[in-house]
């Protein structure tokens, strides 16, 4: 990680550790996922071949983007939109959750040959190159098909979605993997989502920059701070076009102006104890999916 010659040390990144869902997040998740899919209907008896599949649960529906979503992203890719426009365009949208079969039980068949004594359909989900869990959703049944032709695709809300991407322990939806435009939404927002809520990056949150201003004043040797878009915030399409908003992170650049004179510890220390206040901090756990931290010299 390259480190600005102004700075006492070098940029820090950190993505806080999976925590307890608060509460009402975990009220909202009653009737998600288990033997159910993403729109709460049971597995059982259900007829996922062909036409029943690509439509279930929409009338009328042709299996294409959303057009809400589509000019909310083409606005993010002009410069005009926003990241929390693409977020927001979402609300009421419909997409496609990918269901795959899965074999619960073998029995033996003819000549000692295995067979599928029975199957069930599972929801998808995705490692991060972090680490992080991730569940693949899809705007249009081609781009579903595209991405995994065994797969069923199953018609939802993007807020039901979401909900079960939590349920499911995801901490990012990932839209159209593998697509010309991949959008990634973020833990915070996602939880907004599934709640039905406006949901603010915390890059643009005067709430969250007002408690980590109080929670840094702790430290006199922390003159001020700022909150600056973070460098994986912004994404690329796959023709190479930059989009400012759906990277995986980390979202949130905290910039820290320090007194001079620290030394390697005492930065390292301070740096520390903050990390650790902020973690404990329910409006960040709440807030936060991914932070670095950049280190200024105050001007004197």
């Amino acid at each position: 990680m390259s480190q600005d010659p102004q700075s006492p040390a070098a940029d820090k990144a950190s993505t806080p550790a999976p925590r307890q869902l608060p509460g009402h997040i975990a009220a909202a998740l009653a009737g998600a996922g288990g033997s159910g899919d993403s729109a709460g209907q049971p597995w059982a008896g259900r007829d996922l071949s062909g036409d029943a599949a690509k439509i279930h649960n929409f009338d009328d529906d042709d299996g294409t983007a959303d057009a809400g979503y589509l000019a909310a992203v083409a606005a993010l890719l002009a410069g005009t939109g926003s990241e929390a426009g693409v977020v927001a365009s979402l609300a009421t949208a419909r997409v496609f959750v990918p269901v795959v079969a899965q074999l619960a039980e073998e029995a033996e068949g003819v000549d000692g040959l295995h067979a599928d004594k029975q199957a069930d359909m599972a929801l998808v989900t995705l490692k991060a190159p972090d680490g992080r869990t991730a569940m693949p959703v899809f705007t249009s049944a081609a781009a579903l098909e595209s991405w995994h032709p065994q797969a069923r695709p199953v018609a939802v809300y993007a807020a039901r979605a979401a909900l079960s991407a939590v349920s499911e322990g995801a901490q990012l939806l990932v839209l159209d993997p593998g697509s010309d435009v991949t959008f990634v939404v973020r833990r915070p927002a996602m939880w907004s989502l599934a709640q039905q809520r406006d949901w603010t990056p915390s890059y643009l949150d005067d709430e969250l920059e007002a408690a980590l201003n109080s929670l840094a004043g702790m430290y006199p040797a922390v003159r001020r701070l700022e909150m600056r878009p973070g460098s994986g915030m912004a994404s690329r399409t796959a023709d190479g076009s930059a989009m400012a908003g759906g990277g995986p992170g980390p979202e949130l650049r905290v910039v820290l102006y320090l007194e001079d004179g620290l030394d390697a510890a005492a930065v390292q220390d301070l740096v520390s104890g903050l990390n650790g206040r902020w973690a404990q901090n329910e409006l960040f756990a709440e807030r936060v999916d991914s932070i670095e931290v950049s280190l200024q010299r105050a001007a004197q």
